[in-house]
């Protein structure tokens, strides 16, 4: 199947590779500074790449299309054009130090995750005091914020609470408290909307960003199977009674198929069987219909998908 594990492309200036995004920063040509940002089928777990999933990157952009065009009421964002399936070109913004986390749920499988912290027999994370007796994958009282360190160039996140925030000077009061407003209004819209289409927003991440003139806008993605937490409705109640994982649209599958087998943070990663990586592609695929409600086309136009998105982005080469 056709994949897209990285998108180095010579013509274009100022690369940069995130997890599993190619970036490129374009020159200011008068129209600002902006960002060509290439989404591969990389897959990512544990600060770690596992494996590259066929279609991948066209889903991530076209989910993340979907919920930016539904979300501008609440907050802008940096998109200025998709010449791609796989591919924004967005406004180049200064990245806020800080990842935010909103969760709705005790759920999760990475060591910065509520579930995992709260099984250790923590009760105050992130600035927020959890009762005792919760379940696994049991809802929160309330949706909450568990902000992050951003780590950059493949080092780990840290947990922060809000009052660290502003005593390390990463953010100011008034700017982490727009933060904050903006980041729990998108998370009850994605959890209103996932709701009529049988799915459960349990939590996402968010990226947010300053442009040039100062305004906030969301970067990067937006209620993603990547950057989220899905569960199928219809499935929560009894997998809950009996302890179960709800069945989900998102990487933790292959998560929590790669934390049974190693330490995930310090062993070698165990090859992923192909069979499990053509379920998760399928799964990305249905992803995309169930959060969008449209059918997924996958764009075979091209000798390879590296092809295709070089001849789209061949008119950027020399802006």
């Amino acid at each position: 199947m056709r994949t897209l594990p990285e998108a180095v492309i010579p013509e274009l200036p100022n690369y940069y590779r995130g997890k599993v995004r190619d970036c490129y920063d374009l020159p200011d040509t008068g129209e600002g500074e902006r960002r060509i940002l290439i989404a591969s089928d990389r897959l990512s777990a544990f600060d770690r790449i596992l494996a590259c999933i066929p279609w991948k990157g066209q889903v991530l952009t076209q989910i993340a299309r979907h919920w930016f065009d539904r979300t501008g009421d609440i907050c802008p964002n940096h998109v200025l054009a998709y010449p791609d399936p796989n591919v924004v070109i967005g406004r180049k913004l200064d990245i806020l130090p800080v990842e935010v986390v909103v969760r709705g749920y005790l759920a999760g499988t990475t060591g910065t995750s509520v579930l995992t912290m709260y099984k250790q027999g923590v009760r105050q994370m992130y600035g927020h005091t959890l009762p005792d007796g919760l379940r696994d994958n049991a809802a929160l009282p309330a949706p909450i914020i568990t902000p992050t360190s951003k780590a950059f160039d493949g080092g780990h996140d840290a947990p922060l609470t809000a009052a660290e925030i502003v005593d390390q000077g990463l953010l100011s009061p008034a700017l982490w408290n727009r933060v904050s407003e903006v980041a729990l209004a998108l998370f009850a819209r994605g959890q209103a909307e996932a709701a009529e289409r049988g799915l459960i927003l349990v939590d996402t991440k968010y990226e947010f960003g300053l442009d040039a003139e100062g305004t906030l806008r969301i970067a990067d993605e937006i209620h993603t199977p990547d950057s989220s937490r899905y569960w199928k409705a219809d499935s929560y109640a009894q997998a809950f009674e009996t302890g179960a994982r709800p069945a989900s649209f998102d990487k933790d599958v292959i998560r929590a198929w790669v934390a049974a087998r190693c330490d995930p943070y310090a062993d070698a990663i165990p090859e992923i069987p192909a069979d499990m990586i053509a379920q998760t592609s399928a799964t990305y695929m249905d992803a995309f219909e169930a959060i969008t409600g449209l059918p997924f086309g996958p764009d075979e136009s091209g000798a390879s998908v590296l092809d295709r998105v070089r001849g789209n982005l061949e008119p950027w080469f020399t802006r």
